[in-house]
């Protein structure tokens, strides 16, 4: 008993050691750091997209953890492009973001008002499939602009 208490000790250091290394390597990388926001976006906003469709019920926790998900990256994601950070990463970033840089932040700061506004008007599944596509054309509209192909 007493060793695999201390087996089952050493996997938890071991896993927050390399968790704790990973996120200071991403503290430190911004294409990292945006790629995970979006990534975050993706994987929270898959549910609601599924409902549009009628392919899942609605459900409010899911909408509401998809808009969080966007407002926190709307808001992140201000500061994850500096101008280091055009190339390397695999990212898909388009040069157009560093030469029209007013244009992509007003849509970063779209992204948070859209998606806070959302938190407040999404109360039900009418009012959701009413504004959840607006958003999305937002969230088309800047990958149209500034995000390349894979």
């Amino acid at each position: 008993m007493k060793k695999i208490r201390t087996i089952l000790a050493l996997c938890a250091i071991g896993f927050v050691l390399a968790f704790s290394a990973g996120a200071v390597v991403a503290q430190n990388d911004p294409i990292a750091q945006r790629k995970a926001l979006m990534k975050a976006i993706g994987d929270t906003g898959r549910a609601p997209a599924a409902m549009l469709k009628g392919e899942q019920p609605f459900d409010l926790a899911a909408v509401q953890t998809a808009l969080k998900a966007m407002q926190a990256a709307g808001k992140a994601s201000l500061a994850l492009y500096p101008d280091n950070s055009k190339s390397g990463g695999d990212t898909v970033a388009l040069p157009k973001i560093w030469e029209n840089k007013a244009d992509f932040n007003a849509k970063l700061a779209k992204l948070e008002s859209d998606a806070t506004s959302g938190l407040s008007k999404i109360t039900d599944e009418a009012s959701f499939k009413a504004s959840y596509p607006d958003i999305l054309r937002g969230c088309g509209d800047c990958h149209r602009d500034y995000r390349g192909r894979r």
